[in-house]
This record gives C-alpha cells, sequence and structure tokens, in this order.
C-alpha cells in the first residue's frame, strides 16, 4: 500500500486514462477524487461508476463535478476535496481535449477550446491545489502531457501547442516547487488506445502501427503504471521531468 494515508486528485477520470490512473492510486491505499465536467449526463454516471469500483475493492473515492476551466469551479472542487480528506497529496492533471483540423482550417473556437481546456484548465488546478501541498510541505503533480507536445504532429496544432505549452509548465512548476518538496513531472503517451483511436479509420492504425517499434498501442494501465511511480516515494528525486510513452515511436 505504496500510497495509504495520500488523497489524490484526477481530472478527467471518469473514463479512459484518467480512470485507469484513479483506480491505480486507489488499488495503492491513496484516496481518490474523481473529476467530472457536467457537460454530458454520461459524464456523471462514468465519474460514480468508477467510484462504486473503488468503494466495491474497499478503497475511498468521491466524485467532484467542475469545468477546470473556470477559475471559481475549480477552487469550489479543490476546497471540496480538501473538506473531505483535509488536504491533497497528489495532483493528476489528466483532463483534455483535442480538436483535430489542419491550421488553415481551424476555427478560432476549436484554437481556444483546446488550450483552455488541457493548459488554462492544468494551470488553474495546480495554483488551488499547491496551497494545501506548500502546508505540509510535500506534493506530487504529474500532468499527462503527449508526444504531440514534444514534436508536434499535421493536424493538431493547437493541441500540440497545449501539450507543449504543459510540458514548459511543468518544468517551471518544478524549478519553484523543489525547495517545497513538491514534484511535478510529465507523462507523454504516444498512441494509447482509448475512444479517440478507436475512431481511427483501419488504414491509419495500420500506418500508426507500422511505427512502434513494441508493434501495439499503449494501455491506459499503462499509463497508470508510471503515474502511480512518480506520485511515490520511490520518485521523490525526480522532478521537472518528460517521459515518453510511446512503446519506442519517437525515441
Amino acid at each position: 500500500m505504496e500510497l495509504e494515508g495520500k488523497v489524490s486528485l484526477v481530472t478527467g477520470a471518469s473514463r479512459g486514462i484518467g480512470k485507469a490512473i484513479a483506480l491505480k492510486l486507489s488499488s495503492l491505499g491513496s484516496k481518490v477524487a474523481v473529476n467530472y465536467v457536467g457537460i454530458e449526463a454520461d459524464n456523471k454516471a462514468d465519474a460514480d461508476n468508477v467510484v462504486e469500483t473503488i468503494m466495491k475493492c474497499g478503497g475511498e473515492a468521491m466524485s467532484v463535478e467542475a469545468d477546470i476551466r473556470d477559475s471559481e469551479a475549480v477552487k469550489a472542487m479543490i476546497q471540496q476535496v480538501t473538506d473531505k480528506w483535509g488536504k491533497i497529496d497528489i495532483l493528476v492533471n489528466n483532463a483534455g481535449i483535442n480538436r483535430d483540423t489542419l491550421l488553415l482550417r481551424m476555427p478560432d473556437k476549436d484554437w481556444d477550446d483546446v488550450i483552455n481546456t488541457n493548459l488554462r484548465g492544468a494551470y488553474l488546478c495546480t495554483k488551488f491545489a499547491l496551497r494545501s501541498m506548500m502546508r505540509q510541505h510535500l506534493g506530487r503533480i504529474i500532468n499527462i502531457a503527449s508526444v504531440a507536445g514534444v514534436v508536434g504532429n499535421v493536424g493538431q496544432s493547437n493541441y500540440a501547442a497545449s501539450k507543449g505549452g504543459l510540458i514548459a509548465f511543468t518544468k517551471s512548476v518544478a524549478r519553484e516547487m523543489g525547495s517545497r518538496n513538491i514534484t511535478a513531472n510529465a507523462v507523454a503517451p504516444g498512441f494509447v488506445a482509448t475512444g479517440m483511436t478507436d475512431r481511427l479509420p483501419p488504414e491509419r492504425k495500420e500506418s500508426i502501427l507500422a511505427m512502434i517499434p513494441l508493434q501495439r498501442f499503449g494501455k491506459p494501465e499503462d499509463v497508470a503504471e508510471l503515474v502511480a511511480f512518480l506520485a511515490s516515494n520511490k520518485a521523490g528525486y525526480i522532478t521537472g521531468q518528460v517521459i515518453n510513452l510511446d512503446g519506442g515511436a519517437f525515441t
């Protein structure tokens, strides 16, 4: 029970990678706040199902609704978690969206929505969660970036910019917070089998697999395992790093 007694907040944790991270952290003893945004009715049901799964396994969890683009909503979410459990030890900024198209065809709204969710959202959650971490002189911030933020990607200028910005943000937070025993690291997944990759046409999937030395897409659980390590005491001397999790595709 590596994380027994810890409190984790995972954004965008109702499904996919966020869900896998929430379940993994809980399995190691952490109490977990499962964030979701209430835009779609299914999001609440999915978040509640994650909480139910954790509790059935003997863990502690709560679902917390917040649009992470909204400063007041994020403050209320952080308050809700700290009111229940007294602190936040681990923040996983996982929530993210994509609105893919070539730059010359991109509507301004698609640019703004992706930047505001993927980058502003992480900024707000980190800013308000840090207050709890600074009080206890301990914390782990883990940002889910993307290899697109490292190498770029055709048709994803908004997404790549948001994830590249998240990587730079991670490095700055690591420098600012190191003296408080708070680490900040980024995980940069490549192609992970989620709803996003499920929508790709078969020929596109084949071309992607051809460039991955391990010959498979990643699994959400692969990301969760790395996040759990970075959240643990074993990673106490690792900060400001970006770890690619891409099956060797972009080495």
